[in-house]
This record gives C-alpha cells, structure tokens and sequence, in this order.
C-alpha cells in the first residue's frame, strides 16, 4: 500500500493542490476524475516527483520509502521515489531518434545500469505484451498514436516500478486508437499491476477501477468504489461532473 497524506503544491501564488490524501492499494487501480484545471495532473506529477510538493509525504507501507516533502528531500530520496513509478504521458514523450526498442531499453541500461544484452532481451519481452514485437525497431514517426502510446507504456514497465501512472493516456488519440491503449491497459490490471489513471474515459472507469476519486479546485470532493460513485453518488458536485461527460 501506498499513502499519499496532505500533499500541497501552488506555482507561484497559484494553489493548485490543496492537501490531498489518497491511499493506494496494492493491485488496485485508481482512477482519478475531475474538470480541467482541477489538479489531476499535478497531483500525478507529485506522486512521481516530476512536480515538488510544496509539503506532504508518500509513504510506502513496506518501509521501503517514506519521502516528506516538508523537509525537502535530497536527490536521492527524489530518485529512489521516481524508480518506484513508471509514468505514461498523454503525448507519448519518445524518443523521436531512436526505435522503439531503444527507448524501452535506456532507462534500464541508463538509470539502472542493466546489460545492454539484458535490457534489450526484457525489452523484446514487453514488446511482445503490448503486442508490438514487429515493431522493434521502427522509429517513433514510423507508428501511429495508439502504437506510439503502447511503447510508452512498455517503457513504464522495462523500469519494473511498483506503481504505473498514467496521465490522461489517451486524450491525444483518434478515437478508433484509443480502443487498443485501453486494451493494453485493462490487461495490465488483470496481471494485478497497482495502477493510477487520469482519464475521461467513463467506461473504462466503470469497467476496471477499484477506486475513484473526484477532484476539483485542489481539493477531492469524493472517493470510493466505482459503484459507489457512478450508481450511488449524492454528491451534487459529482453528479453534476459525471451528467456533463456523460453528455
């Protein structure tokens, strides 16, 4: 399990993240919801440190990590954290110079000083699970987004993290893309990987999340079971969230 407790972060004297809290299971996926400019990917960057919290802590319960932002953690600390997590960006973020199994093979060889031969062998290996072992080595400009993003996610994984977050995976897609990311997405739920999700993709929402959480102005308005927020919700705040997307 992980606990995410109190986590603040302003840009300037803009608050953008107003103490949110979210405990994230083991094996579970959370999926987070909320209207644009309400903190959703700055809350992801945070669990990543790709974004500094100004104050709060994520604590592995494990006792592998406890990270207290309060203090300002050194490099190392901010490293060890950005080693648990594999991050998906919505753009993709490939290497455009090199092919597809160079970049899910930099981050072992580069950040964990894996063999060359190693890394390269895992590589093929996530290929193959995302279903893109013919593709090894094209080059970004040769795929199409919905290839491009599963690459992005083969790479989240060739770090083996114990977290996967993924920002809005889909939004930049053509539609007849998106069914296959979320695809490889689904599978990678059923094999138990710990997921969080930014996203408007409702029905993946409904179909996979364990866990959801509605955010809005820094703050979250309401959480819980997936039936519990699309079936039994009273919050007007969230039923009114969910009639516009849903629209």
């Amino acid at each position: 399990m992980i606990q995410v407790t109190n986590i603040h972060k302003a840009f300037g004297s803009n608050q953008v993240l107003k103490g949110i809290d979210l405990t994230i299971r083991k094996g579970n996926v959370v999926v987070i919801l909320g209207p644009s400019g309400s903190g959703k990917t700055t809350f992801l960057r945070c669990i990543n440190a790709l974004e500094i919290p100004d104050q709060g802590v994520i604590a592995f319960d494990d006792g592998s990590l406890t990270v207290d932002f309060g203090i300002k953690p050194n490099k190392k600390t901010l490293l060890a954290l950005q080693r648990k997590s594999g991050m998906v960006f919505q753009s993709y973020n490939l290497f455009p110079h090199k092919t597809a199994i160079e970049n899910l093979m930099l981050g072992p060889v580069v950040v964990q000083g894996t063999s060359k031969a190693s890394a390269c062998k895992q590589a093929l290996t996530l290929l193959d699970k995302v279903g893109l072992s013919d593709k090894a080595d094209l080059y970004p400009f040769q795929l199409s987004g919905g290839q491009q993003q599963r690459i992005g996610i083969a790479r989240a994984l060739a770090i083996e993290p114990s977290l996967l977050l993924f920002d809005e995976p889909t939004s930049a897609l053509d539609p007849e893309l998106v069914k296959e990311v979320l695809a490889t997405m689904k599978q990678l739920a059923s094999e138990g990987w710990t997921m969080v999700v930014v996203t408007h993709e409702i029905n993946f929402a409904r179909e996979v999340a364990d866990h959801v959480v509605l955010i809005e102005d820094g703050h979250v308005v309401e959480e819980g079971s997936a039936e519990q927020m699309f079936k039994l919700s009273t919050h007007p705040r969230t039923r009114a969230f969910l009639q516009r997307i849903s629209e």
